[in-house]
């Protein structure tokens, strides 16, 4: 392959990334799918294609529609059963964040209700949402119609503005306050405080320290508040666990604030907020190992700070 196509295709590797992980979410994954995509163009007749971007887009979104339909066939991603993995603030594969939409459609709550989606609706929303593609190119990339994109489009957009919770645009100061003076009132151990700090329809969703076979859930605002105050108690067991005493860090993650437990510059278990009303609207908490891959290698060359808690 000649150096120009090399140039060409890299030229469009952060995109194919980006599109990529927010279909599959996951980053490996994503990986995988950008670079059998570059092994597509390498083998392609490049002197027919008349928009290699276009071109590229198509191939790496159908890549991972066969994915999605293979893991769900597989009953690997049933609804319930699977997280997203979490990424730092700055990593390029979170793609485009200038508008609202493209932001949001990165934040871990929405990347689980895609979940929920059909394959076909997922890349509809994402095309759309995240890159602001017209009706008529997102048709030509997934072989539907004008109609069929809108149609795909709309249950999307419905289905999640349905489920969402949170989400709203908290400045970074603000969001941090919030998150110190929730933590303040996790490991207070007294029940009300965290609850006056939860809307009335606050969720929870965890992966149970990576340990569960199936996700945790939890609604209304009382047994989020158990739940959370009994996760942020500090015992010995849970520290034999996690293999130390970590210390307890506020970043962002998929563009929300999240506290980060760190073990010796290690990433051992990562919680994300949505805000609404400046008050707490859902957690997302993973901790799974497999899941932490990446943030832990942008997490130690991240300048992280003072942590709030130094030793939890």
């Amino acid at each position: 392959m000649d150096m120009a196509a090399i140039d060409r295709f890299e030229a469009s590797r952060g995109r194919l990334a980006s599109l990529a992980y927010r279909l599959l979410g996951s980053a490996a994954d994503a990986e995988d799918a950008v670079q059998d995509t570059f092994l597509r163009w390498q083998a392609a007749d490049r002197g027919r294609i008349e928009v290699p971007e276009a071109w590229l887009t198509k191939v790496v979104t159908h890549l991972c529609l066969d994915r999605l339909r293979s893991a769900q066939a597989r009953h690997e991603r049933a609804a319930g059963d699977w997280l997203p993995e979490p990424l730092l603030e700055g990593d390029p594969m979170l793609g485009p964040a200038d508008t609202f939409e493209q932001r949001e459609s990165v934040s871990l709550a929405v990347l689980i209700l895609m979940e929920r989606l059909s394959p076909v609706e997922r890349a509809a929303y994402v095309l759309r949402e995240a890159f602001s593609y017209p009706h008529a190119e997102i048709a030509g990339l997934l072989d539907i119609t004008e109609s069929a994109s809108q149609q795909h489009v709309h249950r999307a957009r419905r289905r999640v503005t349905a489920e969402r919770r949170g989400g709203e645009e908290v400045d970074p100061a603000s969001a941090r306050r919030i998150v110190e003076e929730f933590l303040a009132a996790a490991t207070s151990g007294r029940t009300e405080r965290l609850v006056a700090m939860l809307t009335a329809d606050a969720t929870v969703v965890s992966d149970g320290a990576g340990l569960a076979r199936r996700l945790l859930r939890y609604k209304t605002r009382e047994r989020v508040a158990g739940y959370v105050r009994a996760g942020f108690k500090p015992t010995p067991a849970k520290r034999r666990m996690a293999g130390g005493s970590p210390a307890l860090h506020i970043a962002l993650v998929n563009g929300s604030p999240a506290v980060l437990a760190v073990i010796e510059g290690r990433v051992v278990g990562a919680v994300a907020f949505d805000i609404s009303d400046g008050k707490v609207a859902a957690l997302q908490g993973i901790a799974a190992a497999g899941r932490l891959t990446r943030l832990n290698e942008a997490w130690q060359q991240h300048e992280s700070g003072a942590p709030v808690i130094s030793a939890w």
